[in-house]
């Protein structure tokens, strides 16, 4: 079905590989269009708790694929506007899915890929993977986030230092800075991810839906607001009525 992307799911647990490893997996038009529309079929699915992304290879991705994305403009396939609209609609699918989101950055991630995985709830690292905003080194303005989201998680001076320099950070720096959940040797990384994605399946994946947005309520609009918006919301959370008999039943 896909060409750029694989993708499989069992057990409530979804995946999508980028596989394009002899281009370290670069964002081209066709593969960032490949993933969109595989995440906004995971979110429709009510069977799928968890969406994993990860990398074939040495890269989780380096980034978007300038040669392939002028190849696609001068062949007519698509516009900038075009691709940078669909890693929009991508973003805006993971932050608004029901599912929990975990980016399992394998290797190399710069730039236009870095912003999508700050569009993530989780990010679990290989300690041998290089995260990086290389916009500065190219002469290309951010248009997914990385302004925003890269000074929320580290901080401003250290998200400027980032962009400013150009430089990467391994798995283990980015863990110590915030930019990641996790890191840990490369060789443990599939298992780490499966372990916290099961453990995430067990809990109640409509309480989870409904703290997913009121997080991201927040950290869009402000603590005020925020507060406010948690204390009026009415979620119906119906998925634990047989754990919570039980837990009175055995009281």
């Amino acid at each position: 079905m896909y060409q750029d992307i694989l993708f499989s799911q069992t057990n409530g647990i979804a995946r999508i590989t980028l596989n394009r490893p002899s281009v370290l997996n670069a964002l081209s038009p066709n593969l960032i269009a490949e993933l969109t529309d595989a995440t906004q079929k995971v979110a429709l699915d009510d069977s799928v708790k968890v969406l994993i992304v990860t990398g074939t290879g040495r890269a989780w991705s380096a980034g978007v694929d300038l040669k392939a994305l002028n190849e696609s403009i001068q062949g007519g396939h698509f516009s900038n506007f075009e691709v940078m609209e669909m890693g929009k609609a991508f973003i805006e699918t993971l932050q608004a899915m029901p599912q929990v989101t975990i980016a399992q950055v394998n290797g190399h991630c710069y730039t236009g890929a870095t912003e999508l995985m700050l569009a993530f709830d989780l990010v679990y690292a290989a300690h041998e993977a290089q995260i990086g905003d290389t916009h500065a080194k190219w002469g290309i303005a951010p248009k997914w986030g990385m302004t925003q989201r890269l000074a929320q998680k580290v901080g401003l001076m250290k998200a400027m230092e980032l962009s400013f320099t150009t430089l990467p950070v391994s798995g283990q720096e980015a863990e110590r800075i915030g930019l990641v959940n996790k890191a840990v040797p490369l060789a443990e990384l599939e298992s780490t991810v499966n372990q916290v994605a099961e453990r995430i399946k067990g809990n109640s994946a409509q309480t989870i839906a409904a703290m997913k947005q009121l997080y991201y309520y927040g950290a869009h609009q402000g603590l005020a607001q925020g507060l406010q918006h948690e204390w009026q919301a009415d979620f119906k959370i119906t998925d634990r009525e047989e754990f919570l008999r039980n837990f009175e039943k055995n009281k």
